[in-house]
């Protein structure tokens, strides 16, 4: 450890929970533990801690209540919109449109359906990792029903030009849905999904210090969608199974908490991101890949370091405890090469050698020194130890 703490910069991959979403959840574990079903008093408690949450998500987004759906998380939320989507409209078309960099959630679930006999095109990204506008222009055919582009990549921090793509679809054929994986973004950004265009959106709870095992799909009162679940009928039969209580009521209060003083919590995230970069900048052989500035996400930053392989350098930041990724954490599931970094262009010799940095509400400035200190002293004997 580096000074006798850890440094987790991993928040990316998940986050520590805030202290009134600890205290929520115990209290819905230990006292008011009802199922939402159940007529009697119990119940009627363990709903209130429901309605709140959905009541405090749909405020955040300027939406209406019945719009949010609650789920396991990001994962079942992407599954449902895509595949909820294109089972409900199949008979106006069998063509998807998503981009190269997206969420292992996304690209596995658009393969599942081409398996079932849809048609998916995969946009390309620019070296910052943006998808082009003119690209979905082009891309767009009678067929097409569904559009799903992620908000912020989970890998690189790119920001996409929502707002762009969804002016797009409207001038196109304004009857596509425009699913966005909101999963980097939402915390980050106020975002309006009536004003940005936007019919789907998913969000997990456990990157913005809320729970693992809880997150939402925003679903415009307009949208034809089938369920994928099936079961007791809860949530209007949209998603079958006894409603996570103290996760729901964990993500109301993360909700509550994340946009509390927002804009100085972005702020202080952007600090920790300048000063991150600015360090990695001015080391030999390191790249900081896309774009670094306010035109991209707050919490994130990726770096290529010459010389030396992510999974060795990442053990030896763990070994003087900091804790950092090598990519997305889902996809280490699978190892191999980043689509992400290999649709953005990066030099092949920097594909096997890039770490990801992730902010959080608890980190700070010294952490930030810590950790560059201990990549200047690593980097070069890790050099020296491969040319051995």
């Amino acid at each position: 450890m580096e000074n006798g703490r850890e440094i987790y910069f991993d928040n990316s991959a998940t986050t520590q929970v805030f202290d009134s979403v600890r205290e929520i959840m115990v209290e819905t574990m230990t006292a008011d533990y009802g199922n939402t079903s159940s007529l009697h008093k119990k119940g009627m408690e363990a709903e209130q801690y429901v309605r709140a949450a959905r009541e405090e998500i749909a405020k955040s987004l300027k939406v209406k209540e019945k719009e949010i759906l609650f789920t396991s998380g990001g994962t079942e939320s992407n599954n449902l919109a895509i595949i909820g989507t294109a089972l409900a409209n199949r008979r106006a078309g069998n063509h998807i449109i998503t981009s190269c960099i997206e969420h292992a959630s996304v690209y596995n679930t658009t393969a599942f359906l081409e398996e079932q006999g849809f048609r998916v095109t995969y946009l390309p990204v620019d070296h910052n990792g943006h998808v082009s506008p003119e690209d979905l222009r082009a891309a767009i055919c009678p067929d097409t029903i569904l559009v799903s582009i992620m908000y912020v990549n989970n890998e690189m921090g790119a920001v996409e030009p929502i707002s762009q793509l969804s002016k797009v679809i409207r001038e196109t054929r304004p009857e596509i849905y425009f699913h966005v994986d909101a999963i980097q973004a939402y915390g980050k950004y106020v975002i309006r999904p009536k004003k940005e265009g936007i019919d789907l959106m998913s969000v997990s709870g456990h990157k913005i210090h809320g729970p693992k095992g809880i997150g939402f799909l925003y679903v415009d009162e307009r949208v034809k969608i089938r369920p994928i679940l099936f079961g007791g009928g809860q949530q209007k039969g949209m998603r079958s199974g006894t409603e996570n209580v103290p996760g729901c009521a964990g993500l109301g209060a993360a909700v509550k908490e994340m946009y509390r003083n927002h804009e100085a919590k972005i702020d202080g995230l952007y600090r920790l991101k300048e000063r991150l970069v600015a360090g990695l900048q001015e080391m030999d052989g390191v790249t900081v890949h896309g774009l670094t500035g306010r035109d991209s996400a707050p919490q994130i930053v990726s770096a290529g370091f010459e010389g030396v392989r992510a999974e060795v350098l990442l053990h030896a930041l763990e070994e003087r405890g900091i804790y950092v990724s090598s990519g997305s954490a889902c996809s280490s599931n699978h190892p191999g090469i980043s689509g992400t970094l290999r649709g953005i262009g990066v030099r092949p010799s920097l594909l096997d050698s890039t770490l990801r940095f992730s902010f959080g509400m608890f980190n700070t400035e010294d952490e930030v020194d810590a950790c560059l200190k201990v990549l200047n002293e690593l980097l070069p004997m890790l050099r020296r130890y491969k040319r051995a």
